[in-house]
């Protein structure tokens, strides 16, 4: 029906005639001359109607936003005068010959072009019209190019691309897992996969040594800019390879994407232990951009009279920190260092101290600040000289238990970075390695921090003897404050296996009911392996420049997990349940429905 895409015209097809097929993007009457603005997924190009073809004149008079066309004309350069620079087919047009009017449109709930009043909700519900603005196509059309670099970097590394089930069962992998019950299994569940995790150690068992899968992935959580419940991830899983290995290949996919796609090529990609992140920068994804740092002083205040400091100061399980926002005298309100106040509270912290440094020469007049009376002036001096303060600087502190202060701190600084333009560069990859094994559940045991395949670097030994030690052979690569993606060499010793599950408290029985098909697949000659998977839906986030994950999927879920296009989750009907052996519970009344109820044999 065509012979080009709109947007695909340029001076080279003048002379040339065309048909085109797509939407009205616009329509202009100016003295008895038509001009329509053509679109499809390519772009938008002028037509021109003129009273000479009478026919086709009063066809695109009928025309309004929306309406399929079919046109064919000839191309031209437009006059000199007309030419648009700010469109790429903005040095031609075409002379319209034919027409037709190929579906009519009803008026539609949003204009198309940056528009800035619609809400989401609105943009969700009628997506099948947002998709068409031009930001939507874009978005997707470098998402198709994004999917097609990965398989071509992995195919030509010799990884092969194996599907793995959809429906499975549940296992515990941190997040809620989406059940589908079963109508052939009475009271039996499937579930939808959180990730392929089980399934590709399964295939490095099988000797498929190189695996991967751009793979749809479920967790029933709750949501954010960065999340969906539905999601898909770069999947990779090796075998034979170390972690230094599996961590290049994955750099390489990266860096090639970054390269080809936006013209960015990477400096050496540092590597910082996970005890580094959460020190200097209170967490396990910093944003490199922002060279703003967290300093401890629990040493310098553990003496003082000062109990919110000192407390915190004589407690292992707590911390005492030190922010310095350079020049923060001048950039800061005091307005804003309340609502920065408020803003650390949203993570249990109980207040924010602060030191306003307008003289740092002059101990007992030169520090601004409702609790600087409280801290000995040598202390004042050892504070100012460890995070290096000067003269118009500002200082926050945190003091509370560590996670508190940590998670606080670390969310206010990445906060300072954006309210005050810190940023020293555009992009700041960074590999975090060297995770905890086990993080204290507070109930007196332990839980994995990434899963109970992760291998330790250690052996089964000193890892029983001393599981809050342990580290584990993780790595995150971190672009601009936001995790891309995280693996793990996994653990195919039966031994080490064990030692993970006794530790963590999981029985044999229990180990039996929820991986015991893994469990024997580890004992028929399992080779080293590991792996790794990136959020493909936040890597094209970041790539793009978009503010969520929902602005890059097609069809993506609101925030509160549903779909108001086609109003999903929906109910469904008495005999549907019936053949799923399942019944809903009323609030108001229990309705049984039995062989005799009318609802039954419908």
């Amino acid at each position: 029906m065509r012979s080009q895409y709109c947007g695909a015209l340029n001076a080279s097809h003048i002379n040339q005639e065309v048909t085109l097929c797509g939407w009205v993007d616009g329509r202009r009457d100016h003295g008895g001359v038509i001009f329509i603005d053509l679109r499809d997924r390519e772009g938008v190009v002028q037509v021109v109607f003129d009273p000479d073809g009478k026919e086709n004149f009063a066809l695109a008079d009928k025309v309004r936003g929306e309406y399929v066309l079919q046109v064919t004309g000839k191309v031209r350069a437009r006059a000199a005068a007309t030419v648009n620079p700010n469109m790429p087919t903005g040095e031609i047009e075409v002379y319209g010959t034919a027409l037709t009017i190929l579906n009519e449109a009803k008026t539609i709930p949003f204009p198309l072009d940056g528009y800035t009043n619609v809400g989401e909700e609105t943009r969700l519900k009628y997506r099948f019209l947002d998709l068409r603005r031009a930001e939507m196509q874009k978005n997707l059309r470098f998402r198709s190019k994004v999917t097609s670099a990965i398989r071509n970097y992995l195919d030509r590394n010799g990884f092969l691309d194996v599907e793995t089930p959809i429906l499975t069962r549940a296992t515990p992998e941190g997040a809620r897992d989406y059940l589908v019950p079963s109508r052939t299994h009475d009271g039996k569940f499937f579930a939808l996969p959180q990730s392929p995790q089980l399934f590709k150690q399964l295939l490095m068992v099988a000797g498929y040594d190189r695996y991967y899968q751009i793979a749809k992935c479920f967790r029933d959580e709750d949501l954010r800019a960065d999340r969906q419940p539905e999601f898909t991830q770069i999947d990779i899983e090796t075998s034979f390879m170390s972690q230094e290995q599996i961590m290049e290949v994955t750099e390489g996919m990266f860096r090639e994407l970054f390269k080809d796609l936006l013209n960015i090529e990477f400096a050496e990609i540092k590597h910082m232990p996970f005890s580094e992140a959460i020190a200097k920068y209170g967490s396990d994804k910093p944003d490199m951009r922002i060279p703003l740092q967290l300093v401890d002083i629990k040493d310098l205040v553990a003496e003082v009279d000062f109990k919110v400091f000192a407390g915190p100061a004589n407690d292992p399980k707590s911390r005492v920190t030190a922010l310095k926002v350079p020049g923060g005298n001048e950039k800061l309100t005091r307005k804003q260092i309340d609502d920065y106040t408020k803003f650390v509270g949203i993570y249990g912290a109980k207040g924010l101290a602060y030191i306003k440094v307008n003289d740092k020469s002059d101990l007992e007049e030169g520090l601004q600040s409702p609790i600087v009376k409280n801290l000995p002036v040598p202390v004042r001096a050892a504070i100012l000289e460890r995070v290096g303060a000067e003269n118009g600087d500002l200082i926050f502190f945190g003091a509370d238990k560590h996670k508190i202060v940590t998670e606080a701190l670390g969310a206010l600084r990445c906060k300072l970075g954006a309210d005050l333009n810190l940023y020293t560069c555009e992009w700041a990859p960074l590999w975090v390695v060297d995770f905890p094994m086990f993080e204290d559940d507070d109930k007196g045991g332990w839980t994995s921090i990434h899963h109970p395949f992760t291998s330790p670097s250690c052996t089964p030994e000193q890892l029983i003897a001393s599981p809050g030690d342990a580290l584990s052979r993780a790595y995150d690569l971190v672009l601009n404050g936001t995790e891309l993606g995280g693996g793990s060499v996994r653990i195919h010793s039966p031994e080490m296996q064990q030692a993970v599950f006794q530790i963590l408290g999981i029985s044999p029985e229990e180990q039996r009911e929820k991986f015991g098909f893994l469990l024997d697949a580890l004992s028929y000659g399992a080779p080293p392996h590991g792996g790794l998977a990136f959020g493909l839906d936040r890597l094209i986030m970041l790539m793009v420049g978009a503010s969520s994950i929902r602005d890059v999927i097609a069809f993506p879920k609101t925030q509160s997990a549903a779909c108001v296009m086609t109003d999903a989750p929906g109910t469904v009907d008495e005999m549907q349940l019936r053949e799923l052996h399942i019944r809903l519970r009323n609030q108001k009344k229990a309705v049984e429905v039995t062989e005799e109820s009318p609802e039954y044999g419908m």
